[in-house]
């Protein structure tokens, strides 16, 4: 087409009327195929001139970067974001005229959080710099198939080790307990205190032993899991209450905002009363100077979410990725099974669980379970969509502030 066009220009001059708007007519079917192709892309293609001003911006640009669409083809590139992090990184990078390859950029969206990978590479003409060509994939979907291969590799890995663990280390701790038991009643009330005081120290530690193994007994065993339709907002009372008295001595207020006439939901109480008890003691763990429990409950579509967010110090980005990972765990005393067990459970519900937090800001830590088909053919329009939520589930997905 370039050679075509070169050719054209030479005899441009010696072209009639009618030759001229037949060019005219090809140039312009051709600028239309080109902006269909970069339309019809998945991922975003955004081209600036040499004053970073963008000149051409495709559609998944406009759907996956969050522009100020009014200003776009009058100020620099950065002035139109709505993300300060992503208008500092394209601010220093175009000025620098840096070359960049797959950045990646978590956002915050209402539908959920988003990971773009951007690359930045300089747009080469007659040999010169003359603008910038950026590229915008989204690689939300790919991280969360590695995470979740990730998680299910460290699970498998974990039944092995667990197993043998458990039992080569159960039956020495139980021999251990009643030597110590003997060794107290050898002793007698009168004993050396001192010597009283070094075996109450083993016992707390063959306690602490056993309480490991337990855990890594439960998360290594198949789950039994039995569910049965019920109402997942009278299990959030039934933990608010039982949780109650440790809330009010951690000087934490527990705020509840449950969805209205909240369909059934197959589930195990059993198991996903522990699942949602440890993400409230693990919020609760992390407001040691007080703050606010908020649990909410809404319905998401053909899903029942079930949310839990603490406005504690929150999780820093390096290690949210790790933590549902078997034995990680920031607590001196904690196993690092907590979060994994919580999301083995919600796994055998056929449900997912996501976290999203920002350090000094909070957590919120969210269950989707999936609501049976029959529960959705007799969720009705109205009262602010599906089964009348309340005002805050009538709102979009809550985020960390």
């Amino acid at each position: 087409m370039r050679k075509f066009l070169e050719r054209a220009m030479d005899k441009v001059s010696r072209m009639n009327e009618e030759a001229i708007r037949g060019l005219l007519r090809v140039l312009v079917d051709e600028n239309d195929r080109l902006e269909s192709v970069l339309d019809s892309m998945l991922d975003g293609i955004v081209v600036c001139g040499d004053t970073h001003v963008p000149i051409l911006v495709n559609k998944a640009a406009e759907r996956l970067l969050p522009l100020a669409q009014t200003e776009l083809f009058d100020v620099p590139l950065w002035s139109t974001l709505r993300d300060n992090e992503l208008s500092a990184f394209f601010r220093a990078t175009l000025e620098g005229e840096e070359s960049v390859l797959d950045r990646e950029f978590a956002l915050d969206t209402a539908s959920g959080a988003r990971i773009l990978a951007i690359s930045v590479t300089p747009l080469v003409k007659d040999k010169r710099i003359q603008g910038t060509l950026v590229h915008i994939e989204e690689t939300t979907d790919k991280r969360k198939r590695e995470v979740r291969l990730r998680r299910a590799e460290s699970l498998a890995s974990l039944t092995t080790l667990a197993a043998g663990v458990a039992h080569e280390i159960k039956n020495p701790l139980g021999s251990i307990s009643i030597h110590v038991q003997l060794t107290r009643k050898a002793l007698g009330s009168d004993g050396h205190p001192q010597v009283l005081h070094y075996l109450d120290v083993v016992n707390e530690e063959i306690e602490r032993l056993n309480r490991i193994v337990v855990d890594f007994l439960f998360a290594v065993r198949p789950m039994d899991i039995a569910p049965l339709n019920d109402d997942p907002n009278a299990l959030m009372h039934e933990l608010v209450d039982f949780m109650r008295l440790e809330a009010e001595q951690s000087n934490v207020l527990v705020v509840e905002s449950y969805a209205r006439n909240a369909p059934l939901i197959p589930l195990d109480k059993r198991y996903l009363k522990q699942a949602l008890l440890n993400l409230i003691k693990n919020a609760l763990a992390s407001m040691p100077n007080g703050g606010t429990l908020t649990l909410t409950t809404e319905l998401a579509g053909d899903e029942f979410r079930i949310a839990v967010k603490d406005t504690g110090h929150g999780i820093p980005e390096d290690e949210l990725g790790k933590i549902f990972d078997p034995y990680f765990t920031t607590k001196e005393n904690g196993t690092g099974l907590g979060l994994t067990l919580a999301y083995k459970i919600v796994k055998e519900h056929r449900g997912e669980m996501t976290v999203r937090s920002k350090p000094g800001k909070g957590s919120i830590f969210i269950i989707n379970l999936p609501i049976p088909q029959r529960e959705q053919r007799m969720i009705t329009d109205g009262d602010c969509g599906p089964r009348g939520m309340n005002a805050q589930a009538c709102g979009d997905e809550e985020t960390i502030p």
